[in-house]
């Protein structure tokens, strides 16, 4: 497995030590002389681990080391001290400054190649990983900007809580060739009273005569169904202390009387329309999220967040020059299961497939179904004859053992795979695709069961 190190040292003979031991293994090596430089290289480029040095003038590997993992952007790189201190203090300073290992100088080269190999197999993972947090953000980003433009802000249930009849009426003129409004007199348990109402919007009087409106807009607060409803207070002018109470206890805005009708409204629409879109929002946390990435049917990745990542990494593959390749495979004669045994046991197989596909390719690899009996496997860092590897244990574990329909019956299934490399001079995914499909087609014409590679 190949890497980008980052060899931090302020003797230029210990860096081209370190870099002529790790060349030899066919590691990218980068080189800083100093505290700052390696900061800006790694703040700047794509930078798998680094070996830093620990006694430097200036700044010191311990400053650099908690400079590193106090950023977001570096705290996943993991950090070995090169360092000639043998002492325990020291060490307990290192990991207190977020060093992932030691080495003594000067290293042993059994030891620095095996510590600079396991934490470049961690960070792998964790970049990827990363990735695909990202490809989830991004959508539900995307899903947050089409929700906000879909949203409308009339039609809004509202809650006018006011116990003078002739303001309450008043108010709810202004509003009701907007909205549906109600109004509700005797706001004692009010939260109980309207929690499965379904209002969007609650205006509280500040002139009630029988109760403390902030009182009522605590009460509010209190109960789940209500807690997140906005709430705007009609206040008078002499009222304005009571009002900043009232924002305190989470009241979202409020008019002071005499009330000018189009005001009113504009704050009316833009509290419905915050909280609709909070719910949308919500909504997209809870479940969109889930159904916008995941395949209700086998729980794998679907085909969008599959393009999505596919992107970001062939991005990283082309920057770093590192290898990925990608699989294509599709379920020979799943048709026939469907007609001969029904939908059901054809939802079965499906389901059985991608729990073996995910038992057989690796922690790093992204498995998703592409489409009906459609699936795929992007690898970062695969040469061809790993990727052969994990495709021919994908067809074995699919090919070798029946899969149960109902108890007693049970049918034969292969899987044709389709295996295409990254070509790292200028390549796209539409062409990576393109090319593990044609390998998948010939797979099917030379017999299916099989893998073919892209002969590209």
């Amino acid at each position: 497995m190949t890497a980008r190190v980052l060899v931090v040292d302020d003797i230029p003979v210990n860096i081209k030590l370190l870099e002529a031991r790790l060349t030899a293994e066919y590691f990218d090596v980068l080189s800083a002389s100093s505290g700052p430089e390696a900061l800006e290289i790694c703040a700047n480029q794509s930078v798998d681990i680094v070996l830093l040095d620990v006694m430097m003038p200036g700044m010191d590997g311990f400053e650099v080391c908690r400079a590193l993992k106090s950023n977001s952007a570096t705290s996943h790189i993991p950090v070995v001290m090169v360092t000639a201190l043998d002492q325990p203090s020291d060490r307990i300073k290192g990991l207190e400054a977020g060093a992932d290992d030691f080495l003594t100088k000067p290293p042993d080269d059994m030891q620095l190649l095996a510590r600079v190999r396991s934490l470049v197999r961690l960070k792998v993972l964790t970049d990827e990983l990363r990735e695909r947090t990202k490809t989830g953000q991004q959508i539900a980003d995307e899903d947050a900007r089409l929700a906000l433009a879909e949203i409308s802000d009339e039609n809004a249930r509202v809650l006018l809580i006011d116990d003078d009849d002739t303001s309450a009426a008043r108010i709810q003129n202004c509003l009701e060739s907007a909205h549906d409004v109600d109004v509700l007199r005797d706001p004692s348990s009010v939260a109980m009273k309207v929690a499965d109402k379904g209002y969007e919007v609650a205006l509280v009087s500040m002139r009630l005569n029988d109760f403390d409106p902030l009182r009522v807009c605590s009460q509010l607060r209190t109960l789940e169904q209500t807690r997140n409803l906005p709430i705007i207070l009609i206040a008078d002018e002499g009222d304005r202390a009571r009002v900043v109470r009232g924002l305190d206890l989470g009241v979202n805005d409020f008019i002071n009387s005499p009330i000018e009708k189009h005001e009113l409204a504009a704050r009316v629409r833009t509290q419905v329309r915050r909280h609709r879109y909070a719910l949308k929002l919500r909504e997209s946390v809870n479940h969109t999220l889930a159904m916008a990435i995941i395949d209700g049917l086998t729980g794998l990745y679907n085909r969008r967040y599959f393009d999505r990542h596919l992107f970001l990494m062939m991005e990283r593959a082309q920057e770093q020059q590192r290898d990925l390749a990608l699989l294509i495979l599709d379920i020979d004669l799943f048709k026939s299961v469907n007609d001969k045994f029904g939908h059901g046991a054809g939802d079965k197989v499906l389901k059985e497939f991608s729990s073996r596909l995910l038992r057989s390719v690796r922690g790093v690899d992204l498995a998703c179904r592409y489409g009906g009996e459609e699936f795929a496997v992007l690898m970062p860092d695969t040469n061809q004859q790993r990727a052969n590897v994990v495709a021919e244990r994908v067809r074995s574990a699919i090919a070798d053992v029946e899969f149960a329909i109902e108890p007693g019956l049970a049918v034969n299934i292969t899987v044709s795979v389709g295996v295409a490399l990254n070509d790292p001079a200028g390549d796209t995914p539409e062409n990576l695709l393109k090319r593990a499909d044609h390998a998948l087609y010939r797979a099917k014409d030379l017999g299916r069961n099989r893998v073919v590679f892209d002969a590209a």
